[in-house]
């Protein structure tokens, strides 16, 4: 069958991948962004503290993903959580570096302000430097979404979910009917949530960026 054949004949299952790969970055993003603005917070104010944590997560973004998946399937065992896992330690790096950077970047002016009118220190975090500190950040959300859209597909050697399962399926039937449309449906679907998420994070800009900050 061609490849349009293909994909009619095994659309439910393919929207099921689809749904669980989408799930699975997104959890992840969550969980990576949340702990990424943590360690910038935590360490944007000193430079050794700020360079100690972004050398950390470049380290264990040159692990390659098939490696660090391997050596967690023995720990975690196989299926959701060695995919949880490694996609938060992946999606660290841009959302860490650009939390520091962001955070870094605000004006002092606008923090001594904020201070002379008698802010506390949480107060000033919360509502001057991580708003003003946004723009970077979501960038970096953005870019480690991108980055664990194509990791996600190898937890499928580990028995995760998501599209990856189309792709290995392909791959391990070479030569077979099938085997280049799988292949091909799973990686399309895979570019198609990405540019579905990369919109989204631009709508998100759009409503959570004022048009001063944005220009």
């Amino acid at each position: 069958m061609n490849f349009w054949e293909y994909l009619s004949s095994r659309h439910e299952q393919l929207l099921a991948d689809a749904w669980q790969h989408a799930s699975a970055v997104f959890q992840c993003m969550v969980l990576a962004t949340l702990i990424g603005v943590l360690i910038g917070v935590v360490t944007y104010r000193s430079n050794w503290a700020g360079n100690l944590a972004t050398t950390a997560t470049s380290t264990i973004l040159t692990i390659p993903s098939l490696a660090m998946i391997g050596l967690l399937v023995p720990i975690v065992g196989l299926g959701v959580p060695p995919t949880v896992i490694a996609l938060t330690l992946y999606g660290l790096l841009p959302i860490v570096r650009n939390s520091i950077v962001g955070l870094r970047g605000v004006d002092p002016t606008l923090v001594d302000a904020a201070r002379g009118i008698g802010m506390s220190g949480a107060a000033r975090l919360l509502r001057v430097e991580l708003p003003l500190a946004w723009p970077p950040i979501l960038t970096g959300i953005r870019v480690s979404t991108q980055m664990l859209m194509g990791i996600a597909a190898i937890a499928a050697y580990a028995s995760g979910p998501g599209l990856g399962n189309e792709i290995f399926r392909g791959l391990a039937s070479l030569g077979s009917a099938n085997a280049l449309n799988q292949v091909l449906a799973g990686t399309l679907g895979i570019i198609i949530l990405a540019l579905l998420f990369d919109a989204g994070y631009v709508l998100i800009g759009r409503l959570t960026i004022p048009r001063g900050i944005r220009v």
